[in-house]
This record gives structure tokens, sequence and C-alpha cells, in this order.
């Protein structure tokens, strides 16, 4: 038999899991939507992009974007670094925040959620080239903004450091 302290271990795992599942499922979901969106690009492109922007002086983490805007039908291979360093310009980088509690209202009002340090950086580093989707998956709903306009319109707000050891 478990002992309290090993039931509540495997239940906070099992939530910590199950929210990063439908974080994704929800990041899925709005990046099929939205045409000029893509995701956020893996292994070497996403090297490339990094040390493009840190060559222009942006220094931000690949956890602080989920997607990337770009003008309709521009085609751009992230492997290709003089092509990435030439759309910089043109890209709008994309954090996604997706809910599907039924006490989420229209206009995103009663959505609970945090932002982290690196996407607040990310978002002081570029910004209005680093927009916040948020996406009610259970209505459809999206709503495009930014740190700024989410930290202005916030009805409460808790601060918090996490640590790893």
């Amino acid at each position: 038999m478990m002992s309290l302290v090993e039931i509540i271990k495997a239940k906070r795992a099992h939530l910590a899991r199950f929210a990063n599942q439908n974080g994704a499922a929800g990041e899925a979901s709005v990046l099929a939507e939205m045409a000029n969106w893509i995701p956020r690009p893996k292994g070497k492109a996403l090297q490339v992009l990094l040390a493009s922007l840190d060559a222009s002086g942006i220094s931000i983490k690949s956890s602080s974007f989920d997607a990337i805007a770009l003008p309709p039908a521009y085609q751009l291979d992230f492997l290709n670094s003089s092509q990435v360093t030439a759309a910089l310009p043109l890209m709008c980088f994309i954090e996604i925040k997706s809910a599907n509690q039924s006490r989420v209202k229209p206009g995103f009002n009663g959505f609970f959620f945090a932002l982290t340090e690196s996407e607040i950086s990310a978002a002081d580093q570029l910004k209005e080239r680093h927009r916040v989707a948020l996406y009610n998956k259970v209505t459809g709903e999206v709503l495009l903004t930014s740190v700024t306009e989410i930290l202005a319109r916030a009805k409460s707000s808790t601060w918090q450091v996490s640590v790893q050891l």
C-alpha cells in the first residue's frame, strides 16, 4: 500500500504529464487553424534561428515561443542562416496559451495561466514581434495579445520563483 506522500507525489506527476500533453494539444489545434503560423523549428533549424537572433542582439530561449508567424506564402529554409537572418524582421514569435475550462468566458475572462521568465524576456526583447495567442479549445476563440496587454488587464497576479536542484 502506498503512503499518503507517495500518493500525492504520484498525483502530482500525473497532473504534470496531463497538463503538458493538454498544452501541446492546444498548440497543435491553434497551429492547424492559423495558415501563416509554423511550429517552432526543431534541432539544427532551431539552432540556426537562435544563433541568427543572437547575432542581431536578441538572446532568447527556445522555450519562450511556440510558433512563428510569417507573411502569407513566405517560404523560408530555417537551415539557411542567411535566409533566416534576412527574414528576422518579418517574423512574429508567438507563445500559445490554451484553455479548456468552462469557467473561461468570451474574451478570456477567468483564464488563469503562467508566463515564464523566458517568455517575458522574449517579449521585452522582441517588442511588437512577440505575441501571446490565447486559445480556447472549447469555443475555438483565439485572442492575439501581448505580455504588456495581459499584465494591464490581469485581475490578479502571483509572482514565483521556480528552481531545480
